[in-house]
């Protein structure tokens, strides 16, 4: 395995894992000999050795063979020395627009511009994260120590830590500002372990003014990291230092951490950033498309198209940005207006992908459970209030969340006719804006029919 080798395939792995798995798990490696079909790779402790062959040991092998197809398997062996290696080249900073903290020996990771407040969408689902964030980022004393985000793949938590330790950044440059995730922190640690600077990295991490750490369930499972975490944390709050945590699930359902832990994580405002809804998306698809004029100045959209894919699209917010770019990227190319069919064809495999699997029956079984009715009285011929109020938002959430014609969700409803459910979903629309109850059901059980 030469170094010109070595070098394509951290590079073909950098784009795999990602720039911060890279950073914390694939630079530190340093490659040996191959020999009888086995490559060596040296690694600086035993627990990073044991984590790199959990989690990445079958990608670099395949990575490996692609440039060596002699090499059969991989042997982790923990560096010293007189260990033989392939040196390593410096890992290159990331190119992106970042902002650092004054104090550049805190080594924050690297905050994307893009990532601001002035940029972010505020709806419904998110509107407390985003204020409480507001409120922190303005640097002044707050009443809840630490802010806790959590919410699910693409709904803005790691877009709202950027803009907080930016805004930090610009309102209060004399703060440290250390933001980073939770593996980093781990790896962090686990340095400081192998090279007995453990009063170093205690040191760093307690001078702190704000510490924002990314995705904290990763430290579930892993006691010391656990142990260090918390005195760090106990740490700061003792010292009225503000810190700020992100997760994909609240305190309490992070499985595998420390019930002192979730305790200490539960002490503050913890705030959920809701999946998005109607609204929501289409707001985001709108301020994208501002963003995209600048590349595309002469590209035309086409009435109604933004809407529908706001209704199509409904996993986060990530795929809904990518499908725009991606109908921006494709319409140019051709030289096409955006339009209804350009869309279908351009965005075939997302709008597969994100068809709604929901069920009219799963609907009405739902809808009776939250109302307490029997599911033969909602779909019966009984017209008591008790009865056809809930048999309306059914067929509401029927005509919104599946494809099935009226007269079809008619006859799963008793063989109504479609002239009745017509009825029932305007009658619902119409409550839905005077009325706070149903607008709240509705609300609940369409997050509960996705989630």
């Amino acid at each position: 395995m030469t170094q010109a080798q070595w070098t394509k395939i951290r590079d073909r792995l950098k784009k795999t894992v990602g720039q911060n798995n890279f950073t914390t798990w694939i630079a530190p490696l340093s490659v040996g000999p191959l020999e009888d079909g086995v490559t060596t790779l040296f690694v600086p402790t035993n627990f990073f050795g044991n984590y790199v062959s959990q989690n990445f040991a079958d990608l670099i092998l395949h990575e490996m063979q692609s440039e060596n197809d002699s090499v059969t398997r991989l042997k982790f062996e923990l560096a010293t020395p007189d260990k033989s290696a392939i040196p390593l080249p410096a890992p290159a900073r990331p190119k992106t627009a970042t902002a650092q903290p004054s104090n550049s020996s805190l080594n924050t990771a690297p905050l994307d511009a893009r990532f601001s407040f002035d940029n972010f969408v505020v709806g419904k689902p998110n509107e407390l994260a985003h204020a409480a964030a507001r409120r922190v980022a303005e640097g002044g004393p707050v009443t809840f120590n630490p802010l806790f985000l959590y919410g699910g793949v693409g709904l803005g938590k790691t877009h709202l830590m950027h803009a907080i330790a930016q805004e930090l950044h610009l309102r209060k440059p004399e703060l440290n500002v250390l933001y980073l995730s939770a593996e980093q922190f781990m790896y962090r640690f686990v340095q400081a372990l192998r090279d007995r600077k453990m009063m170093d990295f205690k040191e760093i991490f307690r001078s702190v003014d704000v510490l924002m750490v990314d995705d904290v369930q990763f430290i579930a499972g892993k006691d010391s990291t656990q142990e260090e975490f918390f005195h760090t944390f106990n740490a700061l709050v003792d010292q009225n230092k503000q810190i700020i945590i992100s997760a994909d699930r609240a305190p309490g359902e992070i499985k595998d951490l420390e019930d002192r832990v979730k305790s200490r994580l539960q002490c503050g405002l913890v705030v959920d950033l809701h999946p998005t809804d109607y609204e929501l998306r289409l707001g985001i698809l709108q301020s994208k498309v501002e963003a995209q004029r600048a590349n595309y100045p002469g590209l035309e959209i086409e009435a109604g198209v933004l809407e529908f894919l706001a209704h199509r699209i409904t996993s986060n917010v990530r795929v809904l940005e990518g499908a725009l770019t991606r109908l921006f990227a494709f319409a140019s190319l051709v030289g096409r207006e955006i339009n209804m069919d350009l869309t279908q064809d351009c965005l075939a495999d997302v709008l597969r992908a994100s068809e709604r699997k929901i069920s009219i029956e799963e609907i009405q079984r739902k809808v009776s459970e939250h109302y307490n009715i029997r599911l033969s009285d909602m779909v019966g011929p009984k017209r008591l209030r008790s009865y056809a109020r809930p048999r309306q938002v059914a067929m509401y959430l029927c005509k919104k969340m599946t494809s099935r014609s009226l007269p079809e969700i008619g006859r799963r409803f008793g063989g109504r006719d479609h002239t009745t459910v017509m009825h029932g979903v305007k009658r619902i629309e119409e409550l839905k804006q005077s009325d706070g109850q149903i607008a709240e059901d509705l609300e609940l059980l369409r997050r509960s029919l996705e989630a």
